[in-house]
C-alpha cells in the first residue's frame, strides 16, 4: 500500500450531506494473486524458471477496489472471503490497509480462497487459476446474506456508482437495483466464449452509464472494422461509450452531446500489466464521478493505469495521489518533456499538492507474512 498518501478527495467539492456514504460499489470474487516477474520468456515444459521478482497481493475484483479506494473514492465491496489464511490476508489487506468497506463480504467456514499465479513477460502475462464456487451464505449472517449467490447481492447499498462485468446471457439483479437507486453504472465486458458477439445478450447494458471494452471486444460487437466506429456505434446504446486502444491509448464518445475525446497512451517500461484494466476503470469512474471533461477523464485513466505497469502484481501496483504528484513533478522537469503533451495533464495542477516525494516510489509490499 501507498504510505505518506495526500489525503485528496476528487469529490470534495461536490459532497453534499444527503449524499450516500458510499461511492462506489462493487462485486464479485477475490483471488490470491501470486505474480512472478523478471521472466526472460515463457516457462518451458520440463524446465525450471526462475523469477527475478515476486509478489502476492488481493486480486480478482480486489485490483478494482484497490485501485478505486487509492483515488480517494469512498469503496464498498461485497465478496466471499476463505476462511484460510490466505482469505485472512486478503480480508485485512482491503479493509485495514485500504480502508475498503466490507460490511457486505462475509467470510465462508470451510471453503479455502481462489488463487491465481500470474507470470509476466515480454509485456504480457500467463495465468493460472484455481478455486471453487462460494457457497450462499445461510440466513441471516449478513447484508450479503439476502442474496442467492454472495458474489451478487440483491440489495446493494445506495452508492454513487458501481461496477459492473457484463456476461453475455446473463442479468444480475443488483445491477437494476444500483441503477434504480441513483448509481451510475460502468460495466465492462470479457471474451464472448459463444462467439455470437449480440448487444442484446447484455440486458444489464441498457442499465449502464458507460461502458468500456477493449477495441477488439467492441469491433466485434459493433460488427464494425474500426476502433472508432464502434465507440460511435456503442454510444447509440449507452450514454459513453470508451474503447481502449492498446499502445494507441483510448477513444471515448459522449451519446448525450456528440462530443468525443481520444487520447494517446504514455509510453512506459511494463514491468507487469496485471490490473492495469481494472485501474483504468477506476481512474475514468473518478474523473467521471468529479464531473471532469471527457478528455481529462481518459487522460487520468491512461495515466493512472500506465502508473500501475511499472509495478507488479494487479492490487499491488495501482497508484495514489502520492504516485500521481510525484510523477507530475518529474515529468515537468524533464527537459525534453514536449509542452503540448504536458499541457495535456495540466488539469492536475489543481488537485495535487504543492510537493511530492521523489520519483519513483516503491510502493508494493512483496509477500505474504511481514509484520510492521
Amino acid at each position: 500500500m501507498s504510505t505518506d498518501t495526500p489525503g485528496i478527495d476528487p469529490l470534495l467539492a461536490l459532497r453534499a450531506p444527503q449524499d450516500p456514504a458510499c461511492d462506489v460499489f462493487l462485486t464479485g470474487t477475490v483471488f490470491l494473486d501470486i505474480i512472478f516477474t523478471g521472466l526472460d520468456s515463457a516457462p518451458v515444459r520440463g524446465t525450471e524458471s526462475w523469477a527475478r521478482g515476486m509478489g502476492s497481493s488481493p486480486g480478482g475484483v480486489a485490483n478494482m477496489a484497490t485501485a478505486l479506494a487509492r483515488l480517494g473514492l469512498r469503496t464498498s465491496l461485497a465478496a466471499a472471503f476463505g476462511d484460510d489464511h490466505y482469505g485472512e490476508y486478503c480480508w485485512d489487506a482491503l479493509e485495514q490497509g485500504e480502508g475498503i468497506d466490507l460490511s457486505m463480504s462475509h467470510t465462508v467456514p470451510g471453503w479455502h480462497s481462489p488463487v491465481t499465479v500470474s507470470m509476466a513477460y515480454e509485456g504480457e502475462r500467463t495465468m493460472v487459476s484455481h478455486g471453487h464456487e462460494a457457497p450462499a451464505p445461510a440466513m441471516p449472517a449478513t447484508p450479503a446474506a439476502t442474496a442467492p449467490n454472495p458474489a451478487f447481492p440483491q440489495c446493494p447499498p445506495r452508492a454513487r456508482a458501481a461496477i459492473a462485468s457484463l456476461v453475455p446471457g446473463r442479468s444480475e439483479p443488483w445491477v437494476a437495483t444500483a441503477a434504480r437507486h441513483g448509481a451510475l453504472i460502468f460495466a465492462d465486458v470479457g471474451w464472448d466464449e459463444t462467439g455470437r458477439w449480440d448487444l442484446d445478450a447484455l440486458p444489464d447494458l441498457a442499465h449502464c452509464e458507460a461502458f468500456l471494452p477493449n477495441a477488439e471486444e467492441a469491433m466485434r460487437y459493433t460488427r464494425t472494422d474500426c476502433p472508432r466506429a464502434a465507440a460511435h456505434a456503442l454510444a447509440e446504446r449507452v450514454p459513453l461509450a470508451v474503447v481502449t486502444l492498446g499502445a494507441e491509448g483510448a477513444y471515448a464518445v459522449d451519446g448525450r452531446t456528440g462530443v468525443s475525446a481520444q487520447v494517446p497512451a504514455i509510453e512506459v517500461e511494463a514491468l507487469d500489466p496485471t490490473g492495469a484494466g481494472d485501474v483504468f476503470v477506476a481512474g475514468f469512474v473518478t474523473g467521471t464521478l468529479a464531473d471532469w471533461p471527457l478528455a481529462d477523464r481518459l487522460a487520468f485513466a491512461g495515466l493512472t493505469a500506465a502508473l500501475s505497469v511499472q509495478e507488479f502484481g494487479g492490487s499491488l501496483s495501482a497508484p495514489g495521489w502520492a504516485e500521481i504528484a510525484a510523477w507530475w513533478q518529474r515529468i515537468r522537469t524533464c527537459e525534453s518533456q514536449d509542452p503540448t503533451a504536458l499541457e495535456r495533464y495540466a488539469f492536475l495542477e489543481e488537485l495535487l499538492p504543492t510537493t511530492a516525494r521523489a520519483w519513483p516510489l516503491r510502493r508494493a509490499v512483496p509477500t505474504i507474512g511481514f509484520r510492521q
